[in-house]
């Protein structure tokens, strides 16, 4: 299996996805992810947690839903502060990585759009790419839509 690499911006970490294609992407344009990333969405990919391996110091914040039924693992460069993946207590097993990490981020392709209700009203999507005002209301669904694999219980 052939594997794809990414990394932070300023080289302290590095990471492998044991794959032997790029993952499809989705791009989440609630107010949380414009904060996070100080930009109109984020990008990002969901892998299976046992094909995605980390090298190098990483920081982690925990940030627990408003419910507080779930965690959000956040993981972080501690050097440039460039967000690398998050992991969700929700979804065990899977790794929700940041494209822009990705060495070859160039060449993702989006293929869904979530929470455009609060997208920039400049930014123009493709119609033909399934969006939703908010979350997908079939996550099943969505998660077959962007290749992710299946949810641990």
């Amino acid at each position: 299996m052939a594997g794809i690499e990414g990394g932070c911006r300023c080289g302290a970490v590095r990471w492998r996805l044991e794959a032997d294609r790029l993952p499809l992407t989705y791009a989440c344009h609630c107010l949380d992810c414009q904060t996070w990333t100080g930009s109109a969405f984020s990008q990002q990919a969901v892998v299976a947690a046992d094909r995605f391996i980390c090298t190098g110091p990483v920081g982690r914040f925990d940030l627990p839903s408003a419910d507080g039924r779930r965690i959000s693992h956040q993981v972080a460069c501690p050097v440039c502060f460039t967000r690398i993946c998050n992991t969700n207590s929700a979804r065990r097993g899977l790794v929700i990585i940041r494209a822009g990490g990705f060495d070859d981020s160039d060449r993702l392709v989006v293929v869904a759009h979530m929470w455009t209700k609060r997208k920039q009203p400049w930014l123009i999507l493709d119609p033909a790419v399934p969006a939703w005002p908010e979350g997908p209301p079939d996550a099943a669904a969505f998660y077959r839509l962007i290749g992710a694999p299946p949810v641990a219980t």
